[in-house]
């Protein structure tokens, strides 16, 4: 991290935190999460804070993410024999604890979600208290299609959507426009890009309502083009498993269900079935905290496979597009390989300080 790769500023009565690097969309690493963490800490503790905006620097992205191609090459030193490769494990434990400091964080915190927000994004902005999408939002969580599960928290909140749309994002990693994050709850208001500057000064001068701040720059962000699938995927997506869903979108004949059941076939076999359970366990789970050592679990496991680094090599290196997923098929993922995916760590579990 350079000093400038996350700024932090006192504007009036706001912790004012700007991601600063736009040239790799706002891509965040673990200094920075360990940055923000204990910048959140500070600001918990200053009765001149009332709140804390996030925002991301430039016009692409409000955050698109960790730095996946760093946790490559760490993660595939790390299981080639090279014990002291763990920049990968600390980066999870830094961004996991970041996570936990902004669901835990005892003030207002206002996310701008202005551009592209994916994965690291995604948990950098749900957990605050306000969110706020603009016309340039495209959230998604579309891990299954790199052999990873939608992690910072995904198994907290994606399971809390309403009906079944969580497990739909969560398996498909369907990339979702202001109008539909407005509908489906993750954010809760949308506020043109032009006026978030204004936004953010009128919050800075405290009037103390923020609700009523936000809303007095919203407006009406249009139709969700989910909103004819809701029921479908209400449906669909209450299977008892990734094969019963498959099945289900191939029953459907739909032009919606043929696509993404074609789509879905692509992913992770790994990674979908892992993702499933992930989802069905987390909402049963009582305390954010429990959810992220389960997700620390996940990944560390995920570490020692094969799926993260073919998605990685297929995705964002090479470019083929042609994954070869091991195993290969849904089928050939036992319940076994599924359990062992979040089986305890020992001394290498999650801890907060």
């Amino acid at each position: 991290m350079t000093d400038t790769d996350i700024l932090f500023e006192v504007r009036g009565q706001i912790g004012l935190v700007t991601i600063n690097r736009p040239k790799a969309l706002n891509a965040i690493n673990a200094d920075m999460c360990l940055a923000l963490r204990l910048q959140l800490a500070d600001w918990a503790g200053d009765d001149a804070i009332t709140a804390v905006v996030i925002q991301g620097e430039g016009e692409r992205a409000f955050c698109a993410g960790g730095d996946v191609v760093s946790l490559y090459k760490s993660g595939l030193a790390y299981k080639g024999g090279d014990q002291s490769s763990l920049e990968w494990r600390r980066f999870f434990l830094e961004e996991y604890r970041m996570n936990t400091a902004l669901a835990e964080f005892p003030k207002p915190c206002i996310a701008l979600l202005d551009g592209i927000t994916m994965g690291g994004g995604v948990g950098i902005s749900v957990h605050g208290s306000h969110r706020v999408a603009t016309e340039r939002t495209m959230l998604a969580m579309p891990e299954t299609g790199l052999g990873l599960i939608p992690d910072v928290g995904g198994g907290w909140f994606m399971p809390r959507l309403e009906g079944e749309v969580g497990m739909y994002l969560a398996l498909t990693g369907d990339r979702l426009s202001a109008a539909e994050t407005c509908d489906l709850g993750i954010t809760q208001s949308y506020v043109r890009s032009e006026k978030l500057d204004d936004l953010i000064d009128a919050l800075a001068e405290g009037s103390g309502d923020i609700d009523g701040t936000i809303a007095g720059f919203s407006e009406d962000p249009g139709m969700s083009k989910l909103g004819p699938h809701r029921a479908a995927i209400d449906t669909i997506f209450s299977g008892d498993s990734v094969e019963e869903i498959l099945a289900a979108l191939e029953s459907d004949g739909s032009d919606w269900a043929t696509t993404w059941h074609g789509r879905l076939l692509k992913k992770s076999p790994t990674s979908m079935k892992v993702t499933f359970r992930q989802m069905r366990k987390g909402r049963a789970l009582r305390e954010f905290r429990e959810n992220m050592k389960m997700e620390y679990r996940i990944v560390n496991h995920i570490i020692n496979g094969n799926d993260f680094f073919e998605g990685v090599r297929a995705i964002l290196l090479d470019k083929d597009n042609n994954p070869s997923w091991m195993p290969a098929t849904l089928t050939a993922v036992s319940d076994a390989d599924v359990a062992k995916h979040f089986e305890n760590l020992g001394d290498d579990e999650l801890t907060f300080e």
